[in-house]
């Protein structure tokens, strides 16, 4: 972290595919927004918040699958934060069992954008903390991806990942679009922004731009 020792950033590994959740706190502005809610991650951030005497005030969705969405309405019931999405997926937040792409052994809690969509080009500040929105189609038909050109961080959801990328042979997903997302939206960063994403381990925009198979 950068300059500024109230800002943090708190990951929560989670849900039956080991789903990544991130927590961003400024502990002076007493906020915090979580991005990406996976099954059974709102109680841990729920006792980061605690922790760090900040109040949940934002859910950011990268995208809709389930296993991002999963413990959504559950953190917004008990922090009183208001969720916010892409408009092209919220369709699965409203119906969310019937969008799983396979049974799960439990049932999903339907949860919806009460506090509005998110489009590439937008900005959003939580605290110190200034987000710009990156639509990033191509895994799902809304994913977008979150920029912190100060820290130089991305939250890039099932977007992009170390050596891969987002699978896209689930409904809403297209693989030329996915890849050109990456290409248009996420290669254009500077080669030290770290990438948070989704699923597995951290890596750098350089690094994949130069050695992810899926885009050399």
């Amino acid at each position: 972290m950068a300059q500024n020792e109230s800002l943090k950033i708190f990951p929560v590994e989670s849900g039956p595919v080991a789903t990544f959740g991130y927590m961003i706190s400024d502990s002076a502005a007493g906020v915090a927004a979580v991005i990406d809610v996976p099954i059974d991650s709102a109680d841990h951030f729920l006792e980061a918040a605690k922790q760090e005497n900040v109040r949940i005030t934002h859910i950011l969705l990268t995208h809709s699958h389930w296993d991002h969405t999963g413990d959504a309405a559950k953190l917004q019931r008990a922090s009183g934060a208001h969720i916010y999405v892409h408009p092209d997926d919220e369709y699965r937040m409203s119906e969310p069992n019937k969008y799983t792409g396979f049974p799960l052994p439990f049932t999903l809690e339907a949860c919806h954008a009460d506090g509005g969509y998110l489009r590439g080009g937008d900005t959003l500040s939580v605290g110190a903390w200034v987000l710009e929105v990156r639509h990033t189609p191509g895994h799902t038909e809304g994913g977008i991806c979150f920029i912190d050109h100060a820290r130089k961080l991305a939250f890039v959801g099932d977007t992009l990942f170390a050596g891969s990328i987002g699978r896209t042979d689930l409904p809403g997903g297209d693989h030329e679009t996915l890849l050109n997302a990456i290409r248009t939206e996420l290669f254009p960063l500077d080669d030290d922004f770290i990438v948070f994403p989704g699923h597995g381990e951290r890596t750098r925009i350089g690094v994949e731009r130069r050695t992810n198979p899926f885009l050399v």
